[in-house]
């Protein structure tokens, strides 16, 4: 089948699932979309369909996308009396949430008893890209169905990464990406912050370790663009970012492993949770840090340069 010029459906509007199905609207194909949230769906009354159910999406859509949060959402919206599962016409499902791999295979065992195929396919690359369209996929299921979806994948992701056929490989590999992420932006915040209060500039110590081995995600994107800013908006929540560590570590530890250092830090979430609010940025992992240091980054910023920052 050539999903590229059929329905195609999307559940789940929220900060990632909003762009990617706008990405998803364009093309020759016709997009229907749901979410909970009425104020979600409005952007799309001119460019998409909006159906009143997943079940209803699943009536009218060949191949649906979901970009759901919990695993309550999860199974709600795929497996309950209004549930994709009971559509018609859909026959290809595509994750792109971070369930874990248990929950995956759970939905695909439910979807492919009523014939419908699952790809595991989720994403990384926060909201920036999403809007885009370079986010990073990595896949594993149903390889036909995979390489059907594959230039519609294209729309929001530059990278796709083929893991193998058995359901949850993408979503272990999806953990083991956030663990390193989340690990990086709280040992970049903590690691600046003692340059910070030894007089350094935050903005040099980032020159510096962007050109040198230091270099990561956090200190390329998360802390120029909204620690130091002071925006705390990049994307993702902190209690979604704590649901998906307790994930990775629930993963390590079912096969042995005692992550010591994963423990570590997400007890550092946890603090900036208790802090802030559930609805925190994962940015501001860097604030109980502040507080214990006596001195916030983004204050710091110029205070001990008299020149330029590199000759």
């Amino acid at each position: 089948m050539d999903f590229a010029t059929e329905t195609i459906g999307f559940l789940g509007l929220g900060a990632i699932g909003e762009p990617i199905a706008t990405r998803l609207s364009g093309g020759n194909h016709k997009l229907v979309v749901f979410d909970v949230r009425r104020e979600a769906v409005e952007p799309f009354t001119e460019v998409a369909e909006v159906a009143a159910s997943p079940k209803a999406v699943g009536d009218r859509a060949d191949i649906v996308f979901s970009c759901l949060a919990s695993a309550d959402a999860h199974r709600d919206a795929l497996l309950g009396p209004l549930g994709l599962i009971h559509g018609k016409r859909v026959r290809t499902y595509v994750n792109l949430g971070t369930t874990g791999a248990s929950l995956v295979r759970e939905l695909g065992d439910a979807m492919e008893a009523h014939r419908i195929a699952t790809v595991d396919a989720p994403i990384t690359g926060g909201v920036g890209r999403a809007r885009n369209g370079t986010l990073t996929t990595m896949a594993a299921g149903n390889r036909g169905a995979f390489n059907a979806a594959v230039p519609l994948m294209q729309l929001y992701a530059s990278k796709i990464v083929w893991l193998g056929t058995r359901l949850g490989s993408a979503q272990v590999m999806k953990l083991v990406n956030n663990a390193v992420s989340f690990a990086n932006l709280a040992a970049a915040c903590e690691a600046l912050l003692v340059g910070a209060k030894a007089g350094l500039d935050p903005v040099a110590m980032l020159e510096v370790l962007n050109s040198g081995s230091g270099q990561n995600s956090a200190t390329l994107m998360k802390i120029p663009s909204d620690v130091l800013t002071g925006k705390f908006k990049f994307g993702g929540s902190l209690a979604i970012v704590i649901k998906d560590y307790k994930a990775f570590l629930e993963e390590a530890e079912s096969l042995g492993i005692e992550p010591s250092i994963g423990q570590a830090v997400l007890k550092t979430y946890m603090a900036a949770l208790a802090l802030v609010s559930e609805a925190g940025d994962v940015t501001e992992v860097i604030r109980p840090m502040e507080i214990a240091a006596g001195i916030e980054l983004r204050k710091a910023r110029g205070q001990n340069l008299t020149g330029g920052t590199s000759c």
